[in-house]
């Protein structure tokens, strides 16, 4: 083989390759061109999305919130109504332990009288 066939030879495979590489650039541009479609397509939905769920949750939000006062008001009441119950309670036990007390010292008098009655029959 001379120096000419070899040229030739080796300057198509250089054009085959530039052909080639030709061909897989515009392949990877076009595959790069619907990924940057599609991501425009997909970033509009996602911005759609938010306005859409924003618009639909601020009420949501807002009777959530009124809710929630609510509950902390009938909390409170509740909380105050056991406290008064409490203090009822409390009152009505010192009551009951005042009258028992007094019961007691009178039954405890009563028996005092009644045994120094009888023991002084016996003398």
């Amino acid at each position: 083989m001379d120096i000419e066939s070899s040229q030739v030879l080796l300057n198509q495979g250089l054009a085959f390759l530039v052909i080639a590489g030709g061909i897989s650039l515009i392949v990877i541009m076009g595959f790069l061109a619907k990924l940057i479609y599609d991501l425009s397509k997909l970033a509009q939905n996602a911005n759609e999305s938010t306005v859409l769920i924003n618009t639909e949750l601020k009420p949501i939000m807002k009777e959530l919130n009124k809710t929630i006062k609510t509950f902390n008001e009938i909390i409170q009441s509740t909380g105050e109504g056991v406290g008064n119950v409490k203090l009822g309670i409390e009152n009505i036990f010192s009551k009951t332990k005042a009258i028992s007390g007094n019961i007691l010292g009178g039954f405890i008098n009563g028996f005092l009288a009644i045994y120094t009655l009888f023991s002084k029959k016996k003398k």
